[in-house]
């Protein structure tokens, strides 16, 4: 017998939830499993807003006295994770006790915490992408993170959110807000993986500027940090740009302007050291801009080298690096000039460097420059001279002057040197070889004096003096200081027996027949001067001495001093030429005619001097001598009434040289 068949047994509130579900036209007769499944899932629904909204209004209840509230839940399924930071312990433990008491949850994750002081305050932002930036560290408790967020959100970068990762602390500096948004929107010139970060009242920022507006616009922002925070490392690299140039201009009185681009801080200011040096105590503009982008087979050093090399043989023109070639153009010191800047371009460039093109013209020298720069060390002479003769007798002019420094010859040769540059030279040099340290500087036929004397007696006489010195048609200006104040008389003993120590060993001898200082004189008498400046209530006598016996004169020549008397002595007129030329035929007929007579009476020998005419000369020398050395103090700085060469003092025996003493 066949068992009859049994209908379907649902339960009656199966039956209506598959009805219900069937009418709401979700399902279309979907078997008994499904329908329990989805009953589950809107039965979990219902139960996650229920713990939503329960989680929510505890969260919210902590907010009261506060900025706002501190709590925060997040909800999955049946599990809550809690965050944040309660201004005290027993909130707290409060707040997360409350979410453990609600119906139906299976996990609570406590990651609350409890507000702290800390010190140092440190608060940093991070761009990670382009869209987004991170804040970590800790935040003021005080102000509340949706506050601080409203705060930040203007100096965020376009299109940008914040992500706040920060925890709530005590012990944040005052005007936090506003220092965090100038820390923000200094991102906004960075590129991604920038960072700026505040420690306390210290901001600091790394990053890539992301053009060369953005880097400008960094640089002038940074300069003016909010009011209380200074600036601590600010570390922002140039940005990359597709066209790196360099490049530097001789304008026509020396001075070099350089634009372009350069890659770093170091390198700016190794190429400002080189370039001060190229321009030989000219003024140096600099216009460049960082960036970066040289190519990486191009030695940057040593392209700067090469520029400034060929830059040296410019009177006026341009040098530029721009699509890896290096170009020169414009106006060369001299025709040898035009040949040394083609040998270079074709023999001296640095790898990995084309060259460019060569237009260069050697037209005449106007102004026609020339400088003489005393260091501390060393004297450079540069600029142009007419010919070797003005050069060699330059030089052995500086030698016996300088004679402690190294004189470094740096002048090229050229015409159109104004008429009595020699004479110019000769009033002039002396008058540098008082200074410290200074700079004589010749353009045309103007001459300027500049520098630092050491006693400020001999800097107000260099003003007044060297004009005067200066040949028919020549100027002269003169821009000497001083750092010293006259000084008092120092407690150092009695003047007198500080002048013999500082003399002790020296007999400051002139050559036989000469009144020309040597060498060696210098430092004694830069001594000497200095003492008169501590001791001014007494006078320096200054007695010269004589030749040895039987000791012929030593004739001494001054190249400069010839040099420019040569310059200045008259031209012979065409009157003196004819004179001249019918005196020596009258000579010359003179010489061939015959003997008349042999016996011609022959010339008496003159008379030997006497006693008394060789001790009138010995005293005139003696006498002379006094008078350099005192000509040499008084430009010392020593005023004129305080060193004198009396009359009527008996020059001092063979066996001495000068003598100095003191009067009161």
């Amino acid at each position: 017998m066949s068992t009859p068949s049994m209908p379907s047994q649902v339960p009656p509130h199966g039956r209506t939830l598959r009805s219900r579900l069937i009418r709401a036209g979700w399902i279309a007769g979907l078997p008994l499993l499904a329908v329990i499944a989805a009953a589950a899932y809107f039965g979990m629904l219902r139960v996650t807003e229920r713990l939503e909204r329960e989680a929510t209004a505890i969260a919210a209840a902590t907010g009261e006295g506060q900025p706002e509230p501190w709590l925060r839940v997040s909800v999955a399924g049946r599990d809550l994770t809690a965050t944040g930071e309660a201004p005290e312990a027993s909130q707290r433990e409060a707040a997360v006790g409350r979410l453990a008491a609600i119906g139906g949850i299976r996990r609570l994750t406590d990651r609350t915490g409890v507000v702290e002081e800390v010190s140092p305050f440190v608060w940093s932002v991070e761009r990670p992408a382009s869209g987004r930036v991170e804040a970590t560290g800790s935040r003021p408790a005080e102000v509340g993170a949706f506050e601080l967020a409203q705060r930040l959100k203007p100096a965020l970068p376009r299109d940008a959110t914040l992500s706040d990762n920060a925890r709530a602390a005590r012990g944040a500096p005052r005007d936090f807000p506003d220092a965090a948004a100038f820390a923000v929107e200094r991102l906004q010139d960075l590129t991604t993986g920038a960072v700026a970060t505040l420690n306390d009242t210290v901001i600091s920022i790394r990053g890539e500027a992301a053009s060369l507006a953005a880097y400008d616009a960094l640089r002038t922002a940074l300069a003016t940090p909010p009011q209380g925070y200074t600036l601590g490392t600010i570390e922002i690299t140039p940005p990359v740009v597709g066209d790196f140039r360099f490049g530097v201009s001789r304008r026509p009185d020396g001075s070099l302007e350089l634009n372009g681009h350069v890659a770093s801080e170091s390198a700016r200011e190794e190429i400002r050291a080189a370039a001060a040096e190229a321009a030989e105590g000219a003024a140096v503009d600099d216009r460049l801009r960082d960036a970066r982008g040289l190519p990486p087979a191009i030695d940057g050093p040593a392209l700067a080298r090469f520029v400034f090399q060929l830059a040296g043989l410019l009177h006026e023109g341009r040098v530029s690096f721009e699509g890896e070639a290096v170009s020169v153009e414009g106006n060369a010191l001299d025709a040898g000039a035009v040949a040394e800047a083609q040998t270079l371009m074709r023999d001296a460039r640095p790898p990995g460097i084309a060259a460019g093109r060569v237009v260069l013209s050697a037209r005449p020298i106007v102004p026609y420059v020339l400088r003489i720069r005393r260091g501390s060390d060393s004297v450079t002479v540069s600029g142009h001279l007419p010919d070797r003769a003005t050069r060699e007798a330059l030089l052995a002019g500086l030698n016996p002057r300088f004679f402690r420094e190294s004189i470094h010859d740096r002048t090229r040769l050229a015409d159109g040197a104004p008429a009595a540059l020699g004479a110019a030279l000769a009033a002039a040099v002396d008058p540098l070889s008082t200074l410290a340290s200074g700079e004589l500087t010749i353009t045309g036929t103007s001459l300027r004096l500049t520098g630092t004397s050491l006693y400020p007696e001999s800097a107000a006489r260099l003003a007044q003096s060297l004009p005067k010195a200066m040949p028919a048609g020549w100027n002269a200006t003169v821009a000497v200081t001083s750092d010293a104040a006259p000084s008092a008389m120092a407690d150092m003993g009695p003047c007198g027996q500080r002048l013999a120590e500082r003399t002790a060993g020296h007999t400051l001898r002139f050559a036989p027949g000469s009144t020309a200082l040597a060498p060696e004189f210098y430092p004694v008498l830069d001594a000497v001067a200095a003492l008169a400046r501590a001791c001014p209530a007494e006078r320096i006598e200054v007695v010269g001495h004589l030749d040895p016996a039987g000791v012929k004169p030593e004739t001494q020549a001054d190249p400069v001093a010839d040099e420019a008397a040569k310059e200045t002595a008259p031209k012979p007129t065409k009157a003196d030429t004819k004179k001249d030329a019918k005196a020596n035929k009258g000579k010359a007929k003179a010489e061939t005619k015959p003997e008349v007579a042999k016996s011609e009476p022959k010339p008496e020998p003159k008379p030997e001097k006497t006693e008394a005419e060789r001790a009138d000369a010995g005293a005139d020398l003696a006498r002379a001598r006094a008078l350099a050395v005192v000509d040499y103090l008084q430009k010392a700085g020593v005023p004129l009434e305080r060193a004198a060469a009396p009359t009527g003092v008996a020059p001092l025996s063979d066996r001495q040289g000068i003598g100095l003493s003191l009067r009161s």
